[in-house]
């Protein structure tokens, strides 16, 4: 069922799905108050489960993979901010009311932060458990500095943008495995579980897509890590070195994150969203520096795609 055309929408969830979600992921999600949409996007071919809210948009895919899920989701998102979201995780039932509240606060910033807490996927009850009242974004002053360890703040978080102009270090073309120091600080690579503004995600879709070409036939990779290479080709396209682009939340947290053994994950060739954004964007060291330290986890990816295969 679509959402009602002739209401303003300020938050539009973006999901993709194989319809597998629970019953109570949905009783969750459809608790969420405010001028929202919920935009699920099924596996082609897919059947797609009728859901008793007008404020549910349901799409199939045009192909299977959650690069393009996600693309075609984000593509139908209508409203003023978008928040892509997992069909395992949970978000805050008061977040539109926590989003218009900030960017009215912070009109120039591009993303919000929310606070995450980790779940373990066997933990029920931590799962189940009631959301804490999120303070009010007016209330929260502002700092600089980065949270110390453990550490709980009470302060809005500045981030700045990723730093992409760093050099280039040819270690992380010769040695395997070099550990990198460009991407540590407050800055970060993902957008999922982030809340961005969408007039700057319409800008960067078309680009993106135009991006993909250079894999020929190959234009929509399956199992391509699109979390990080929307969220660092935004950054990477509207570039100001040094620019603060938001904040991140305080506790208590906005987002659940349910997390599962790495053996149960999907294996993600990150590397082919490297490519493109080395393609794009040659200009930044730290897409190099990006793309040549996750080069050498190829074979292991590969490998565990092939055994996970062989399990099924």
């Amino acid at each position: 069922m679509n959402a009602n055309v002739n209401q303003a929408i300020a938050l539009s969830i973006v999901t993709p799905t194989r319809g597998n979600f629970s019953e109570y992921w949905l009783e969750q999600l459809l608790k969420i108050q405010g001028d929202v949409e919920f935009v699920l996007v099924y596996h082609p071919h897919t059947p797609i489960r009728i859901v008793d809210d007008s404020r549910v948009k349901a799409i199939a895919s045009p192909y299977k993979g959650e690069m393009m899920q996600r693309f075609v989701g984000l593509l139908n998102a209508s409203g003023d901010y978008v928040l892509a979201l997992d069909d395992d995780d949970f978000v805050h039932p008061d977040i539109v009311r926590l989003t218009c509240e900030y960017f009215q606060r912070f009109p120039q910033s591009w993303v919000l932060r929310l606070y995450m807490e980790k779940i373990d996927r066997l933990n029920e009850e931590r799962i189940k458990q009631g959301w804490s009242e999120v303070p009010p974004i007016p209330h929260l002053s502002v700092c600089q500095n980065r949270r110390d360890g453990q550490e709980r703040f009470t302060a809005l978080l500045e981030i700045p943008i990723a730093p992409l102009d760093k050099r280039f270090d040819i270690r992380h073309a010769i040695f395997p495995f070099q550990t990198r120091t460009d991407d540590r600080g407050i800055h970060f690579e993902n957008f999922n579980n982030r809340v961005w503004k969408n007039e700057l995600v319409k800008q960067v879709l078309p680009d993106l897509s135009e991006a993909t070409k250079v894999l020929g036939a190959i234009t929509w990779i399956p199992s391509s890590g699109f979390d990080r290479l929307i969220g660092l080709f935004i950054q990477a396209k509207f570039y100001n070195k040094g620019a603060i682009i938001g904040h991140w939340m305080t506790e208590p947290e906005q987002i659940r994150f349910i997390d599962k053994p790495p053996s149960l994950k999907p294996p993600r060739f990150h590397v082919i969203s490297d490519v493109l954004l080395v393609r794009c964007f040659p200009q930044y060291g730290y897409f190099w520096n990006l793309f040549f330290s996750k080069l050498y986890g190829v074979p292991r990816t590969v490998g565990k795609a092939i055994k996970m295969k062989l399990l099924k």
